[in-house]
Parts: C-alpha cells; structure tokens; sequence
C-alpha cells in the first residue's frame, strides 16, 4: 500500500476523531462546512498544542483525491490527534493491518481452520455458563437512540435492606448475582431500579434521558449558532435561584457561579467550557436545573 492511499485512511481517521468531539456531524470531507473546519482547529490545538490553517485543510483535506503526500511535520500534527504518536507510526500500523487482512484473505484453508476453532470455543462457552454461577454483567443504553452510555457516566448502588451500597462498574470481575436490586443514577439520565432475573451473561439496562441535562450539555460542548436563541432556552430550562460549581483540578478548590454569570459563560462558549463535565444535577419543582457540579475532564 503506498504512503498516500495510507493518508486516505489518515483523512479517514482524523473525520472519525472530529466526529467523536462533534458526534450531531454525520458528514464526510465534501460536507465539511466552514464552521466545521474552524472547530476542527480548535480540537487539533487542543490536543496537540499545534495549529492547522484553514487553508491547509482546503487543500489536502477536503478534497476527495490528493495529487501527491503533504509534508511529513504536518501528517505528524494529524497522526497525534488521532492517537499515534507520529506520522510513521500511524503508517506501519496501518500498513500491518492491510497486509495481515490480505494475509488471512489468500488462505482460505487457515479460515476454515479458525471458523472450526471458534465454533468449538463458543459451544465450550455456553457450556461453562450453564454450569456456572447465574451471574450477569452490566451494560447501559439510551432508551430513545439506543446508543450505549459510557460506564463514567452513570453511577450504580446494590440496595440492601434499604441501604445503596456503590458498585464500580469499571471492574472488569464484576459479576451480579442473579435477585441482585441495583439502583442505576446519572446526572444525565433518570434514575432507575433494576434486578437481576435473566440468565444471560450481559443485562442491557435502557435508562431515559434527562432532557434538560441533555440540552444543557449539548449547549456545553457545541459551538455557537444562535445565541440569542440560545439564551432563551437557557432561561427556560435553568432556575433562578441556580448555583453552579466547578471544582477545579489538583485541588485547587471551586468556582462559584449564580445563573446570569453561568448562563454568560454557556452563551458565549469558550475551548475550557467544552472540557466541563456535568457530575452532579439537582432540579427544582418546576423542572428546572436548580444545582450543577462540573469537574474538568
């Protein structure tokens, strides 16, 4: 494979990057809006301390078809921002897939060979779990989009007795045993009681989003397109009696701000508002956002 159908791959990838910044983006290059390359500067400054002009990406990156390979000190910018450490590294782990894919695609006797041995190890599978303990894993997604939620995202407490014992979702030996009641609470999702019945290895628990919350943290990590719009949805879904705080990170402490100052902040949204995360929400009885707490991811 040569250099520059890798860097189709690269321009592949680096869409693939902006997406996840930008997930309301379903384009492609062709698509790639004015404001959309003003936002992908700003996520590549971000996280590479280095700068892209507008006029680079008009050139190499919009275009459905590059006549030669742009310089090695720029396909090192974008080889960092998708997650390799520079330009060659990107290309020998690249160029190592496609000839491992074309390997195993020209042995046809080595598939079956591996079909076989799946096939066998699958069955041992479902073997050993019916024999095993009735014990289930957790995954989460959103009951509307059915897309699944980050596990950092929620937080889950087994209830015993009344009493909400905190379980860490991360931990990869984590069983449930089947009867377990569990409490699943987000800031972003309403809260939910599950137990544990089925006897399949993985409960898919469907949580319903909160629409203010949601609305809040779209406000939060979009760039401005209305802002006088944006305004006035602000004052319908946020309290007037709001407090917010932003811990601060090392310890330094917290940022106190009442709901003009915050409402300001979110209006006119800065590359440090999009790195808040929303930890903990509190609403009032009208609905609306009474206490937020952001930590800086």
């Amino acid at each position: 494979m040569t250099d520059l159908e890798i860097f189709y791959q690269l321009k592949k990838s680096v869409l693939e990057q902006y997406q996840n910044s930008y997930p309301y983006f379903n384009g492609s290059w062709k698509s790639f809006s004015s404001q959309d390359i003003l936002n992908l500067i700003d996520a590549i400054q971000l996280k590479t301390k280095q700068t892209v002009s507008e006029k680079w990406i008009y050139t190499h990156l919009k275009p459905e078809t590059n006549e030669k390979l742009p310089r090695k000190d720029m396909l090192d910018i974008l080889s960092v921002f998708v997650g390799k450490s520079n330009w060659d590294e990107f290309k020998f782990l690249y160029d190592s897939k496609s000839n491992s894919s074309k390997s195993v695609g020209n042995s046809k006797k080595k598939y079956r060979i591996l079909v076989l041995l799946g096939s066998v190890l699958l069955l041992v599978f479902f073997i050993w779990k019916w024999l095993s303990k009735e014990e289930q894993k957790l995954e989460f997604q959103n009951s509307f989009t059915k897309d699944s939620i980050a596990k950092e995202d929620v937080k889950a407490y087994i209830i015993d007795d009344s009493v909400e014992q905190p379980i860490d979702l991360k931990n990869k030996d984590l069983n449930l045993e089947k009867g377990t009641k569990i409490v699943i609470k987000s800031p972003l999702y309403k809260s939910k009681e599950v137990v544990i019945t089925t006897n399949e290895p993985l409960a898919r628990v469907e949580l319903n989003p909160n629409d203010y919350a949601m609305m809040l943290k779209a406000f939060m990590k979009s760039d401005i397109k209305d802002w006088q719009t944006r305004k006035e949805q602000l004052n319908k879904i946020l309290s007037d009696n709001l407090e917010v705080m932003i811990m601060l990170s090392n310890d330094l402490g917290a940022e106190y701000f009442n709901k003009t100052e915050f409402a300001q902040k979110v209006i006119l949204p800065s590359p440090s508002l999009k790195k808040l995360k929303i930890v903990e929400l509190q609403q009032d009885q009208n609905n609306k956002i009474s206490f937020l707490r952001l930590t800086q991811e």
